[in-house]
């Protein structure tokens, strides 16, 4: 079970390089509108010990703090990513710490890029999508087509619609990232024809930049599941390469 503080690493990301981690839950708990089956940070339920989320003030000190400690040694950092121990749109403070990090990113590393790992459910509030739209990389999650099969992968809180998620997605004009977990288990099974035809049918709507798709690379909470090798997800994923599409494919 990973537990984060504030600022982390920077370290070796299969998909972004030269990470630097930001964190904005709580340093020793998990608080997140999802629960997915895969996540490498446990079940919520047992993250439930600290519930104290960061303030802008304590990201942007920690963040300086760490940017100028690495400037210093001559590390590399290809991104500043947002990602921790859960959704880090939930964290209140979000648009400003969206902006105290493009102040010091341009001050300290102005090459790197940043990046928003989001399971995509606020983004219909016009301020987290405001925020997104700033940053280099704002990369969105959609691992299932249905409500139905998002229940059964994300275990999503209530109030949740895929619907609603891709009509917010439509007002990046496809300028984002679409992130999809690939993964076989009891109650689901991506390769499955009604996961993979209605996610590739909300491919097609979106038509994001790059699309990135990975499988399980750690620990789950839920036993018995399964991972794709690279092979079948490039299978998987072959008619959208094929119409065009940017996709990322990690195993």
């Amino acid at each position: 079970m990973i537990r984060e503080e504030v600022v982390f690493g920077p370290i070796r990301s299969r998909r972004l390089g030269s990470s630097l981690g930001i964190n904005l839950l709580p340093e020793k708990g998990k608080i997140c509108n999802f629960d997915c089956i895969y996540c490498e940070c446990g079940w919520n339920k047992d993250g439930r010990d600290d519930t104290k989320l960061p303030t802008a003030e304590d990201v942007r000190e920690a963040l300086e703090a760490k940017l100028k400690q690495c400037k210093a040694d001559r590390v590399s950092i290809d991104s500043i990513t947002f990602s921790g121990d859960g959704e880090p749109t939930i964290n209140p403070e979000f648009p400003q710490i969206i902006d105290d990090t493009i102040r010091l990113r341009d001050h300290y590393y102005p090459a790197s890029k940043i990046t928003v790992l989001s399971n995509a459910t606020r983004v219909h509030r016009p301020e987290i999508f405001a925020a997104l739209r700033k940053v280099d990389n704002p990369t969105m999650k959609i691992d299932a087509p249905t409500n139905a099969l998002v229940e059964k992968i994300n275990h999503p809180t209530s109030g949740y619609d895929v619907n609603r998620v891709v009509e917010a997605l439509k007002q990046f004009d496809g300028d984002f990232v679409l992130q999809t977990m690939f993964l076989k288990g009891r109650d689901f099974d991506s390769s499955k024809p009604e996961v993979l035809e209605g996610w590739m049918d909300i491919v097609r709507l979106l038509h994001p930049r790059e699309i990135m798709v990975y499988t399980i690379d750690r620990p789950t909470p839920e036993e018995g599941l399964q991972k794709f090798t690279v092979e079948e997800m490039r299978r998987l994923v072959q008619p959208l390469a094929d119409e065009g599409f940017v996709i990322q494919i990690k195993g």
